[in-house]
């Protein structure tokens, strides 16, 4: 058994609250935390998923982002009626240099892009999120270093892609191979947990760090009850306190 868990996705946000309820909307999820400092989108009862963490920053986006969500959709006559949903709710068509995919790229009223996939029965059981997506210089090393920190196993391999998931239900964690290195900093990054049980969070943190992590600065201060880190590629990503 790891000794951290991978526990949801951060999303920086110019309007944490607007977006929060677009996507709770787009995926009918449900508000979860609400204060200054975040607001929270989580699966509803019964549906297993990573909840979303929409933050308040002053930056704005430049490029597309390094991590996105890919939809999960059981038939060609839902992604149609997704991608007309999302349009709907003031999503717009994004090219993100895809071509003639038979999937759909998306943004989202800020600008993030998502993918709504067409049917593939890899997915099943994953909910309406089938995957937490993250480029890669070098996908085998970098869900090599994911899988203990996340506690999640992998379950399909290629040289393009390589997935992780956590037991038999939820979305995949993938690491998809592009040739863009990381510049500046992510605005959709992953946080972990220490493990109840486990060898603690400073372990946690001491193991990220002999495989390949670093301390990185995204102005979060020394007043913080986590630590933020950057992966082998410079994703950042937070250690939290406390225990799962």
């Amino acid at each position: 058994m790891s000794d951290s868990l991978l526990v949801d996705v951060v999303v920086d946000a110019a309007d944490p609250g607007r977006l929060a309820h677009w996507w709770a909307q787009a995926l009918s999820w449900r508000i979860g935390h609400v204060d200054d400092d975040e607001v929270d989108v989580d699966p509803p009862e019964g549906e297993p998923g990573l909840g979303l963490v929409f933050v308040p920053v002053d930056d704005v986006k430049t490029g597309p982002n390094r991590i996105h969500l890919d939809l999960d959709t059981s038939s060609p006559a839902e992604q149609r009626r997704t991608v007309e949903h999302l349009l709907d709710l003031g999503a717009r068509p994004a090219d993100v240099g895809q071509g003639e995919v038979p999937w759909t790229v998306l943004a989202d009223p800020e600008g993030n892009e998502l993918c709504v996939l067409d049917p593939r029965p890899e997915y099943d059981g994953c909910g309406s999120v089938a995957a937490v997506v993250c480029q890669a210089l070098d996908p085998l090393a970098l869900a090599n270093f994911w899988a203990p920190l996340s506690g999640w196993r992998h379950v399909r391999s290629s040289p393009e892609v390589q997935a992780l998931r956590h037991g038999d239900t939820g979305p995949h964690l993938e690491f998809v191979r592009s040739p863009h290195p990381h510049v500046g900093k992510n605005r959709w990054h992953l946080d972990v947990r220490a493990r109840r049980g486990g060898r603690g969070r400073e372990h946690v943190i001491a193991e990220a760090l002999r495989t390949g992590a670093r301390h990185a600065d995204v102005g979060q201060g020394d007043r913080v009850p986590w630590t933020v880190l950057a992966d082998p590629e410079g994703n950042e990503f937070c250690v939290l306190g406390g225990e799962v």
